[in-house]
């Protein structure tokens, strides 16, 4: 099972991204997916996920602003990312399978300038 993280970068505030994480290999057990981030110096938190029958959550800071999706055909999820803010800076992990992850993508750094 290998989960890979894309689609950071660096934007201004007010600016948007897509994540994108991708499954390979065997079924992690569920096509849930969790995306979390992790800023420098701070814990990782949990940031939105996406059950296996597409049951949506989002942590509070992103609400409205963020978007979980899914294409099965893809084995894809995505995090689309609108009206970013410099607290939104971290890096971006995806894991799977939810809600309790075993496998986890590499990360993909997300830098929100002011």
């Amino acid at each position: 099972v290998q989960l890979q993280a894309s689609g950071g970068g660096l934007v201004q505030a007010g600016g948007s991204l897509r994540l994108s994480c991708v499954l390979s290999g065997p079924s992690p057990g569920g096509s849930g997916v969790g995306w979390f981030r992790q800023a420098p110096g701070k814990e990782r938190e949990f940031v939105s996920s996406i059950g296996d029958l597409g049951s949506r959550v989002y942590v509070d800071p992103v609400k409205g602003r963020f978007t979980i999706s899914r294409d099965n055909r893809k084995r894809t999820v995505y995090l689309q990312m609108n009206d970013l803010k410099p607290e939104d800076t971290a890096v971006y992990y995806c894991g799977a399978p939810w809600p309790v992850p075993r496998y986890w993508g590499q990360g993909t750094q997300v830098t929100v300038s002011s």
